[in-house]
């Protein structure tokens, strides 16, 4: 196999509120697709520079949100989240914390050095999914360009 890309896809109760949600941390609505006979879209994507997230209306994996506020231990438990978790790459974690954080959006982990190399916070969209805000740290610098097979 030689993947040349992958999206994820995630479900959410509400498109529309998750196309707003998105926009806040700075994504953009790329398209929609309404079925036959529905009034409102069932999946649709956001993107971010070269990355794309599909979103699916109650369909294609699950979602779910745990009752903590923390996602990491030891205030919280990653475990019982039943949403997706995936990483997003940036330039600078800070400047895109400081951007939710203005947003009013929902930071379950602050931006903290990892001893695995990278500086990162976790997002949570309102359906549960985690976004693991990532750079990795080189040389006391961030650095988008990272091999994520080091990332647990």
């Amino acid at each position: 196999m030689n993947a040349k890309a992958i999206t994820p896809i995630l479900n959410v109760s509400d498109i529309t509120a998750s196309f707003a949600w998105f926009a806040k941390a700075g994504w953009a609505k790329c398209w929609d697709w309404t079925p036959p006979g529905a009034d409102a879209p069932g999946f649709g994507a956001v993107g971010s520079g070269e990355c794309e997230i599909f979103l699916c209306k109650d369909g294609q994996g699950g979602r779910g949100k745990s009752d903590l506020t923390h996602t990491t231990e030891p205030l919280g438990n990653d475990r019982s989240e039943k949403g997706v978790w995936m990483t997003v790459w940036v330039d600078d974690v800070d400047k895109v914390h400081e951007c939710c954080v203005r947003e009013g959006l929902e930071i379950t982990h602050p931006p903290t050095n990892e001893p695995w190399g990278v500086r990162e916070f976790h997002l949570r969209h309102p359906d549960g999914h985690v976004l693991r805000v990532s750079a990795h740290i080189a040389h006391g610098r961030q650095d988008s360009a990272f091999n994520a097979r080091s990332t647990p």
